[in-house]
């Protein structure tokens, strides 16, 4: 393991600690009662919500790297492209976004393709830029059109979360600029990178936001009608607890994303917030990455099937 990966690993677990302990003492006099409860409570329509909201956030995921590959001129079937994105993500949201989980699992499936390490390189780095270009035009627009909403998460005041939204709607709009008058290319260590065609820029600023205001919807759905601050409120303070959560490199967010809505969502009770963060846990993260496992172990399976047969054919008999 490289020094770099060790020093963010061991972020990772004090990130992880320190939201432990937070989070203890903001649920120590909640009872596991209270929280079965709380699951209860909600209804089958919302299950189904939030079982459809996973279903499209996976399908915008799988969206990421359909762009990329028409950037890079290549035709894959679709099928092949979702069950790659989405044992790629859900391996990386549980175990980090490292070269062990997403990048790896990404090589093996498009090398399968005929695809070049440089083309996968290529791949990775758009779609996580893809999903950066989501988060910044998503966080720009909720800071400027409810730029009283960072009262939940910062003491700060409503211009301050004006003057971010706006500069990181400048930093979107920067990088449309440079689709359209084709600026020269990026340089990422080996990797050449050429500015999209504006079209598909059009799609990355679809599927990014898609794919956050799906993952946001699940919690909503899980929440209780009472008191519920609504879904514009959800949405806002989830793209923070999510920041949050990969700035601190905690695996699946573990703890961090609790400790933010609850520290953001004082008018509803500690055990509904918990309980909708089960919900989506169990449906984002845990779920997925347990049809992820069995995706990976089919794959190999079919990839040691078809070495064997061409050894045995290649033997004379």
């Amino acid at each position: 393991m490289k020094r770099s990966e060790l020093i963010w690993t061991l972020v990772g677990l004090c990130a992880v600690g320190l939201s432990g302990y937070l989070l203890y003492q903001q649920v120590r006099t909640i009872s596991l009662d209270e929280i079965a409860d709380s699951l209860g409570a909600i209804t089958r329509l919302h299950w189904l919500l939030a079982a459809g909201a996973t279903l499209g956030a996976y399908a915008a995921l799988a969206w990421y790297d359909r762009i990329a590959l028409v950037h890079l001129g290549k035709q894959i079937p679709w099928r092949f492209v979702s069950l790659c994105a989405f044992t790629t993500y859900a391996l990386a949201h549980n175990i980090g976004a490292s070269v062990f989980s997403g990048a790896l699992v990404r090589y093996r499936a498009y090398r399968s393709r005929g695809m070049t390490p440089a083309e996968i390189g290529i791949l990775i780095v758009f779609c996580s830029f893809t999903f950066a270009l989501g988060t910044l035009l998503a966080s720009g627009c909720v800071l400027l059109l409810e730029p009283q909403l960072i009262h939940r998460v910062a003491d700060v005041s409503p211009r301050v979360s004006e003057t971010i939204g706006a500069l990181l709607l400048v930093l979107v709009a920067l990088y449309v600029l440079g689709s359209w008058r084709q600026f020269k290319p990026l340089h990422w260590g080996k990797l050449h990178i050429e500015y999209p065609r504006l079209r598909i820029v059009g799609r990355q600023l679809l599927a990014g936001p898609i794919e956050l205001a799906c993952a946001a919807a699940i919690i909503y759905f899980a929440l209780p009608t009472e008191h519920n601050p609504g879904y514009f409120v959800v949405f806002g303070v989830f793209l923070a607890s999510f920041s949050l959560a990969l700035l601190s490199h905690a695996p699946g967010g573990l703890g961090v994303l609790e400790v933010t809505f609850l520290a953001a969502m004082p008018e509803l009770p500690t055990a509904d917030v918990l309980a909708a963060l089960i919900v989506f846990r169990g449906f984002y993260l845990l779920l997925p990455l347990a049809l992820s496992l069995l995706i990976v172990l089919g794959f190999e399976w079919t990839q040691w099937q078809s070495r064997h047969k061409d050894s045995n054919s290649a033997t004379p008999h």
